[in-house]
């Protein structure tokens, strides 16, 4: 759908570049940063996940209980009538 458009990687600054063996072509170093709301994204997408668990237990603990609650009360009721 809606995707970012993200600038392209620029060139690796000379200090970056180091030399693997004495004597041989300097290779540019491997890596590259990530972008600086990283972070935050896996933050959100941990919290999101944290919650909708969370909320998944206490929908089921509910429907546990609501279920018990309708037991319980046709044991009552049927125990009444005889």
């Amino acid at each position: 759908m809606l995707r970012p458009k993200l600038p392209d990687a620029p060139a690796p600054p000379v200090s970056n570049i180091v030399s693997t063996h004495p004597g041989h072509t300097p290779v540019p170093s491997v890596g590259r940063s990530l972008a600086p709301w990283a972070g935050a994204v896996v933050a959100v997408t941990v919290i999101g996940v944290v919650l909708t668990a969370l909320l998944a237990a206490v929908a089921v603990s509910a429907v546990s209980v609501a279920i018990a609650a309708v037991v319980l009360r046709s044991l009552v009721n049927g125990a009444n009538k005889h």
